[in-house]
């Protein structure tokens, strides 16, 4: 599987409503709630008449640390929250990829915020790993 420069991701076994559920709950076990949830396979469909695979964005946020790097730079809001992409891969399973957030935070040069990114990927692996063996 391959993983992006600016993220890394897991495949889970399941259909895409109850990999969507599971990604949920593990994000929530670190503090993560899901502040949207892009539909772009229906927009696609709304919008442009096009059929595409379930492709799912969820927005999620954990309130503290998003505080925590909002005080650090007002403007990082830009690069929030973190985006965790759900994907059928039509075969029984779906992909789940985080957005890294040290490598987008990176683009940020304030106190502070490497060491909150690193706290944020940490989380974040805690979550690819519980779907990967659950």
């Amino acid at each position: 599987m391959e993983q992006p420069q600016y993220g890394f991701n897991v495949i889970v076994q399941g259909d895409i409503a109850g990999v969507i559920e599971r990604t949920t709950a593990a994000l929530g076990d670190e503090g993560f709630g899901i502040l949207s949830d892009i539909d772009v396979a229906g927009a696609f469909k709304k919008k442009l008449d096009l059929d595409h695979r379930a492709y799912r964005i969820l927005g999620a946020c954990n309130p503290h640390l998003a505080r925590q790097a909002i005080e650090a730079d007002p403007n990082i809001g830009l690069l929030l929250p973190c985006n965790v992409l759900v994907q059928d891969n039509e075969n029984g399973s779906c992909t789940v990829g985080f957005m890294d957030p040290v490598a987008v935070m990176g683009l940020v040069n304030k106190p502070g915020v490497e060491d909150l990114a690193g706290e944020v990927r940490k989380r974040l692996e805690r979550v690819r790993l519980k779907l990967e063996t659950s």
